[in-house]
């Protein structure tokens, strides 16, 4: 087959994007092309990632930042932006061996990160603070989805949502299934994120994890959104950095 004139340039740009995101494959990175100018079809990417023996890269170690001084999916689907809400805790340790929690919450339509809050200990009052300041600059969901967890099941939780008129839904206890689209989103925070990264303090995992929440939102190309990102434009309200 006869080489065509940009074909060495495209072959090193696939490349180096498999490098930076070693954990995407061939789908993703035609789209990350796309999103670059490139008129180039997934046929012709697929031929350049066999000839150049591409692959997805394997779960790597974990590696420290180098910093430089300068009711369920089936029962109820989400319809439309803000229709359902769901949120769920994840847990990760720093350096030291010391667990700290993240707040995940998300829209389930437009599955845009609403929130990604990380502290050593989240409390329901603090569950309630978050959703207040997403509900005055968004506005309120029909229906706000989690586990049982003592920090949603919480009477003060429960009451406050309740109150503005946004019907919390619980999943049944041991069905994390039931609460999909959130538990879709922790896994990828934990395969390109967290399962990647040595956090040495709190500051340093809070920084690491709102910019990866950016990222998700505005450029992470998303296969059930033709891999478009969820937010073009991500309502940013970086609470991490407040809370540091």
């Amino acid at each position: 087959m006869k080489k065509l004139p940009d074909e060495d340039k495209l072959t090193g740009r696939i490349i180096d994007l498999v490098v930076q995101y070693g954990r995407y494959g061939s789908p993703r990175i035609t789209a990350m092309l796309h999103r670059e100018g490139w008129m180039v079809n997934h046929k012709r990417v697929e031929r350049i990632w066999r000839e150049q023996g591409l692959k997805v890269a394997k779960r790597q170690k974990k590696r420290r930042r180098l910093w430089l001084n300068d009711g369920s999916c089936i029962r109820l689907r989400p319809e439309y932006r803000d229709h359902v809400w769901s949120y769920d805790i994840i847990e990760d340790k720093t350096h030291n061996g010391k667990k700290f929690r993240i707040l995940n919450i998300m829209d389930e339509y437009s599955r845009e990160c609403l929130l990604s809050f990380a502290s050593r200990r989240i409390t329901s009052n603090e569950v309630v603070e978050f959703l207040a300041e997403l509900f005055c600059n968004r506005g309120l969901p029909e229906y706000i989805r989690s586990d049982n967890g003592s920090e949603f099941t919480a009477r003060k939780v429960g009451k406050f949502i309740r109150d503005l008129g946004t019907l919390p839904t619980f999943i049944a206890p041991g069905s994390p299934w039931e609460n999909g689209y959130i538990e879709s989103f922790n896994g990828k925070m934990r395969d390109e994120l967290l399962n990647c990264e040595i956090f040495d303090t709190m500051q340093e995992a809070r920084v690491l994890i709102e910019k990866w929440r950016a990222y998700y939102n505005t450029i992470r190309p998303h296969s059930a959104l033709e891999y478009m990102p969820p937010a073009s434009e991500s309502w940013v309200v970086d609470i991490n950095l407040k809370m540091a």
